[in-house]
C-alpha cells in the first residue's frame, strides 16, 4: 500500500505558537459577542389614539394602571427604575425578589408596577396606598409587574430588534398561569374596537396597540398606541380654590397642561378628593404657594390660591370642550414626584 506523502509544515518556527492574549470571559455570560447593559434606556410611550388601529400588523394588550418600571437583572443584583431613571428597588420588594428567581444572568424587563382588585383589574389608588401615598415611604409587598417587553437578554441588546422577537422570548422567560410578584401581560388577538368594548365592560381603564414589526424606539413616535375607556392624564396643579365648605376647604384644584413648552389652563376639578386625602393635600399646597398664576387665567380670580407647578394629578375626564378646558374631570390621586410624571402635551 502506498504511503501518504509527509505533509509540508504551514509555518516553521524555533517557538512553540501561541495566540494572542485574550480577556477573561465574564462567567456570567454566554460565550459569543456582548452588548454592553446600559444603565438605563429611555421607555417607549404609548400615543393616546380615540379609536383602535387596523390592520395585521398591530397587536393588542390590556392597558394597566400604575407606574411604568424597567427591572434590571444584573449580575451584581436587581434595580427597579422608574421611569424618569429614579431607583425604587426598595419599594417593590416582592418584584425584586421574584427577579432574582428568573434563572437569567443578564436581562432589562419592561413593564408596569400594579396592585391588583378583587377582580383582577389594576388599580391606582390601592397602588398608592401601598407606597404610603404621595411621598410615603412604605414598601409595597401587594405590587406586581405586568411585564410586556425584554429590552436586554443574556448579554444582547434587544432594543432594535422586532417586538415579535422581543415578546417571543420574554415569553419563554416568565412562566405563566401562576400567581407570582412578576406577570406576562398577554398579547390578545382579537378586533380592536371588540376588544376595547369589552375592556370598557370590565371596568379597565383601556387597551395598549403595539406595531409587532416595530423595534422599541424612547417617546411618543406612533409604534405604541393607547385608547382609553375614560380618557386619564397627568396635569400640573396651577392653583386651588377656596371654599369653607369643601373637604379641606378644597372648593377645586385648577389644572394645567403643556402647550409649545409653555403652562396653559385646562380648567379645573372639584371631585374625587376623598376626605382622607383633602387635608393632606392642602398641607402639600401650602408650601407651595406662588405670588403670581403660573397659568394665563382670565376667570374669576377670588379665592384663588397660585401654586408653583410641582405637583402632578392624574385626572380622568370624558372629553374635551372647544374652548381647550376638560369636560366632566374627576381627581384620581397624585404622581410621585420621583417618577418624573409626564403632564399632558396639547
Amino acid at each position: 500500500m502506498t504511503k501518504p506523502p509527509k505533509s509540508t509544515p504551514l509555518l516553521h518556527a524555533d517557538k512553540p505558537l501561541r495566540s494572542r492574549a485574550r480577556k477573561p470571559r465574564d462567567p456570567s455570560q454566554p460565550g459569543l459577542p456582548l452588548d454592553p447593559m446600559p444603565a438605563r434606556i429611555e421607555p417607549c410611550l404609548a400615543l393616546l389614539k380615540p379609536k383602535p388601529p387596523k390592520g395585521d400588523q398591530w397587536t393588542f394588550e390590556v392597558k394597566w394602571d400604575g407606574y411604568r418600571v424597567a427591572v434590571h437583572i444584573e449580575p451584581k443584583g436587581i434595580r427597579i427604575l422608574t421611569r424618569g431613571g429614579h431607583d425604587w428597588t426598595h419599594r417593590f420588594p416582592t418584584i425584586a425578589a421574584e427577579a432574582q428567581q428568573l434563572g437569567v444572568a443578564t436581562a432589562i424587563i419592561d413593564g408596569e408596577a400594579v396592585v391588583l382588585d378583587e377582580r383582577g383589574r389594576s388599580d391606582f389608588n390601592l397602588l398608592q396606598h401601598s407606597l404610603g401615598g404621595r411621598g410615603g415611604k412604605l414598601n409595597s409587598g401587594a405590587s406586581v409587574l405586568m411585564a410586556f417587553d425584554l429590552l436586554y437578554f443574556d448579554g444582547h441588546d434587544l432594543t432594535q430588534t422586532e417586538l415579535s422577537t422581543r415578546r417571543h422570548l420574554l415569553e419563554g422567560l416568565i412562566v405563566t398561569g401562576r400567581e407570582s410578584a412578576i406577570r406576562l401581560s398577554e398579547e390578545v388577538e382579537a378586533d380592536g374596537e371588540q376588544l376595547l368594548k369589552a375592556a370598557c365592560e370590565h371596568g379597565l381603564e383601556g387597551i395598549i396597540a403595539k406595531d409587532r414589526n416595530s423595534t422599541y424606539r424612547a417617546g411618543r413616535l406612533g409604534d405604541w398606541l393607547k385608547i382609553k375607556c375614560i380618557q386619564s392624564d397627568s396635569f400640573a396643579i396651577v392653583g386651588w380654590e377656596k371654599s369653607m365648605v369643601a373637604r379641606g376647604h378644597i372648593g377645586s384644584l385648577l389644572l394645567g397642561a403643556k402647550k409649545d413648552d409653555k403652562l396653559v389652563y385646562v380648567g379645573s376639578v372639584g371631585t374625587g378628593i376623598k376626605d382622607s386625602e383633602a387635608w393632606k393635600l392642602r398641607g402639600i399646597m401650602d408650601k407651595l404657594k406662588a405670588a403670581r398664576a403660573p397659568v394665563a387665567y382670565s376667570g374669576r380670580r377670588k379665592d384663588i390660591t397660585w401654586l408653583k407647578p410641582k405637583l402632578i394629578a392624574e385626572i380622568e375626564y370624558r372629553a374635551w370642550t372647544s374652548d381647550g378646558k376638560l369636560r366632566h374631570a374627576s381627581y384620581k390621586g397624585q404622581r410621585e414626584g420621583e417618577d418624573a410624571a409626564v403632564i399632558l402635551e396639547l
